[in-house]
């Protein structure tokens, strides 16, 4: 399976879902490869420092930019889980990636201007399910306020209703500190201490087995 991590804007947690999601599936004894095709280098200073502790669960990975389709389609050839980050802007490795994956998740802030960038990503997941009709596209909401009071991720539900092209997930990730911390260790935080945030992790990677 192919797992692509893509968005128009930076900032919305697309890293931090990509090295969890290889992290988790790492725990789960999942042959899985990480490929960081963000020129930024966030997953691969994360695999850095994953790879100096040599008692966690092994992620194999590699940097592959501009054009990553044939790479992708060689890789599920040999391994069970292909997970990609991309950069938070349409790229050309972006749309390429887009044309090869089986899914792609689609982070977002349950903010205005994480919002206002769905109508153009909707437009290029069109364009690329004409080479590939088989992508599901699917979004998640990421640092969602902890605080239930704050009505910020029921009105981005709302609105994510006007775009059918992408399916929302069950899974809310919430703006915890131990996701930051987690990377800063080259962690997942199922690999940490705090159990609220592994089990958002836990619930994310059962919902994308179950496809």
């Amino acid at each position: 399976m192919i797992i692509l991590i893509g968005s128009q804007k930076g900032g919305c947690g697309k890293s931090t879902i990509c090295v969890n999601i290889c992290s988790e599936l790492a725990c789960r004894k999942k042959d899985v490869v990480l490929v960081d095709s963000d020129r930024q280098g966030t997953a691969s200073n994360w695999l850095s420092d994953r790879n100096s502790i040599s008692k966690l669960p092994t992620v194999h990975s590699l940097q592959k930019f501009d054009n990553i389709r044939d790479t992708l389609i060689d890789l599920k050839k040999r391994y069970e889980y292909v997970v990609v980050d991309t950069a938070g802007r349409d790229s050309r490795e972006l749309r390429t990636g887009m044309t090869s994956s089986d899914i792609m998740i689609v982070p977002f802030r349950p903010s205005q201007p994480d919002l206002d960038t769905l109508p153009r990503l909707t437009e290029i997941m069109t364009e690329a399910k004409d080479l590939n009709p088989k992508l599901r596209a699917v979004a998640i909401l990421t640092l969602a306020p902890t605080n239930p009071v704050i009505n910020e991720t029921n009105e981005a539900k709302e609105y994510l209703k006007d775009f059918p092209e992408l399916e929302l997930m069950k899974t809310i990730i919430r703006d915890r500190k131990v996701y930051r911390d987690a990377m800063s260790e080259g962690k997942g935080v199922v690999e940490m201490d705090n159990l609220k945030a592994k089990k958002e992790i836990q619930s994310l990677v059962k919902e994308l087995l179950l496809w």
